[in-house]
C-alpha cells in the first residue's frame, strides 16, 4: 500500500502544479493589468495566454505518452513548471508574459492528459476513484495555495505579481525527485512488450498476487495494433470519443473556470473592494477544496454517474439564482459569495473529481494516452476561449445573460450525464473496456 501511495502520490502531485498555474492568475492579475495599462482584451489575453499553451500541451502529449511512456513527458514537464514561472515573474512587457505563460501551458496541458493516466494505470480498481479523484483534491490544493499566497503577497508593493507568479517554481523541483524515484506504469510498459518488467512493478506496488490478476486480464484485453488505426475503424472508441468531447465542452461552457480566474473582478463588481475581493476568493479557495475531499470519500461509494447527475442539476440552479439576482440588480455582498461558493461546492464534489476519473477510465489499454488528449484538447479550447472573452462579455452583456447562458450549458450537461455516462465504480479498466464493447 505505501508503494501505491508513493506512485499515487506523483500523479497528485502534478495536479497540484496545474492548478497553481491556472489560478494564481486570480491574484496576479488585476495587478499585471494595472502595471501594463492592459485594455479588456488586452486582459482577457493575459488571462488566458496559458490556457491556449494548454490546448497545443494536451493535443500532444497522449500520442508522446503512448510512444515515449508517462513518466518521460511528466518529467519534461517538471521542467516546464520551473522555467516558465520564472518567465513569467521576469516578464518586461505583456508579449513576454504572455510568451511565458503560453509556455507554461504546455506543461498544464501535458499534465492535464498524462497524471490521471499515470494515476489509473498503477491503481487497482477498489481504490482507482478515490485516487484519480485525489488528483482533482490538489488541483483545487494549488489553486488554494495560490489564492493564499496572492493574499499574502498583495501589499509588499509594485512587484506582488511576480513574487506570486515566482512562488510557482518551487513545487515542480519536488515533483521532478518524486518522479526519479520511481519506475514508468506497468500497462505502458506491457504495451511495450516488457511483460517481465510491468509484473515486477506490479508486485512492487500492489503485491504477487494482485500483480498476477493484472497481468492476466492485460494479456486478455491488450492487443498488438496500432492507436490511430483503432481509433479511425473501433466504432466504440469513436463513440467513447464523442462522449469524452461532449462531456469536456459541456464542462467548460458551465462556467467553472469564469469563477476561478475571474473571481476578484465578479466580487468588485458586486460592490466588494479588491483587498476583500482576494479574501473572499480564498474562502472559495478552501470550499473547493474541502468539497474536493468529500468527494474521495463517496465517489467509489455512489459511483461516477450518479454524481455527475446532481452536480449538474446544483451548478444548473446556483446559476440560474446568479442569472436572476443579476437581472434584479441584486447581486452584492452576500448574496453574491452565498451563490458562487454554493456553485463550486457542487463542482468540487460532484463533477470535477468525477470528470477526470472517468475520462481516464473509459479508453482502452492500448489508446488510452492518444484517446484521452482528444477531451482533454477540448476542454483547454473551450476553456481558453471563455476566459479570454469573459472581460469583454462583462462589459458588452448584462450579467443576467451571461449566468442564464451558463445554467442552459449546465443543463445540457445535466441531460446527457443521464442518458450517455455508463457507471464504471468498481470495475478493473480492462471490464470497462467490455462494458462499452
Amino acid at each position: 500500500m505505501k508503494k501505491l501511495l508513493l506512485y499515487a502520490s506523483i500523479g497528485v502531485w502534478g495536479g497540484l502544479l496545474f492548478g497553481f498555474d491556472v489560478a494564481i492568475i486570480t491574484g496576479a492579475g488585476p495587478f499585471v493589468t494595472r502595471t501594463f495599462g492592459l485594455n479588456s482584451i488586452e486582459e482577457g489575453w493575459a488571462y488566458s495566454s496559458l490556457l491556449f499553451g494548454c490546448i497545443a500541451g494536451a493535443a500532444v502529449a497522449g500520442r508522446l505518452s503512448d510512444t515515449w511512456g508517462r513518466k518521460s513527458i511528466l518529467i519534461v514537464v517538471a521542467l516546464l513548471f520551473a522555467i516558465t514561472s520564472v518567465g513569467s515573474a521576469l516578464a518586461c512587457n505583456l508579449t513576454s508574459f504572455i510568451v511565458a505563460r503560453v509556455f507554461g501551458g504546455l506543461a498544464v496541458g501535458a499534465v492535464s492528459v498524462v497524471a490521471p493516466i499515470f494515476i489509473s494505470e498503477v491503481s487497482p480498481s477498489q481504490y482507482r476513484g478515490r485516487l484519480v479523484s485525489a488528483y482533482q483534491l490538489f488541483i483545487v490544493a494549488g489553486i488554494l495555495v495560490s489564492y493564499f499566497i496572492s493574499y499574502l503577497l498583495y501589499d509588499i508593493g509594485a512587484n506582488n505579481w511576480r513574487w506570486m507568479f515566482a512562488f510557482g517554481a518551487l513545487p515542480p523541483v519536488f515533483f521532478l525527485f518524486m518522479l526519479l524515484s520511481v519506475s514508468e506504469t506497468p500497462r505502458f510498459l506491457y504495451l511495450k512488450g516488457q511483460k517481465e518488467k510491468a509484473l515486477e512493478v506490479l508486485k512492487h506496488i500492489n503485491g504477487p498476487e494482485l500483480a498476477a490478476l493484472e497481468i492476466e486480464k492485460m494479456e486478455k484485453s491488450i492487443k498488438r495494433e496500432k492507436p490511430d488505426l483503432r481509433i479511425r475503424k473501433d466504432h466504440s472508441i469513436r463513440r467513447l470519443l464523442m462522449i469524452g468531447f461532449v462531456m469536456a465542452l459541456l464542462l467548460q461552457m458551465s462556467g467553472i473556470n469564469i469563477i476561478i480566474n475571474y473571481a476578484p473582478k465578479l466580487f468588485l463588481s458586486s460592490g466588494w473592494d479588491l483587498n476583500a475581493g482576494l479574501f473572499a476568493t480564498f474562502g472559495i479557495g478552501l470550499v473547493n477544496f474541502i468539497a474536493t475531499g468529500i468527494s474521495i470519500l463517496i465517489i467509489d461509494k455512489y459511483g461516477r454517474r450518479c454524481m455527475y447527475i446532481v452536480g449538474s442539476a446544483g451548478m444548473t440552479v446556483t446559476l440560474a439564482g446568479i442569472a436572476m439576482v443579476g437581472c434584479m440588480s441584486v447581486f452584492s455582498g452576500m448574496v453574491a459569495l452565498i451563490l458562487i461558493v454554493l456553485f463550486c461546492f457542487f463542482f468540487a464534489t460532484f463533477i470535477g473529481p468525477v470528470f477526470w476519473t472517468y475520462l481516464s477510465e473509459i479508453f482502452p489499454n492500448r489508446v488510452r494516452g492518444t484517446a484521452m488528449s482528444i477531451p482533454t484538447f477540448t476542454q483547454w479550447i473551450f476553456n481558453a476561449l471563455i476566459v479570454l472573452l469573459f472581460p469583454l462579455m462583462l462589459v458588452t452583456f448584462d450579467m443576467s445573460v451571461i449566468f442564464g447562458l451558463l445554467a442552459v450549458f449546465a443543463f445540457f450537461q445535466f441531460l446527457f450525464s443521464v442518458k450517455y455516462m455508463k457507471e464504471t465504480k468498481g470495475k478493473s479498466l480492462e471490464e470497462i473496456e467490455n462494458l462499452w464493447n
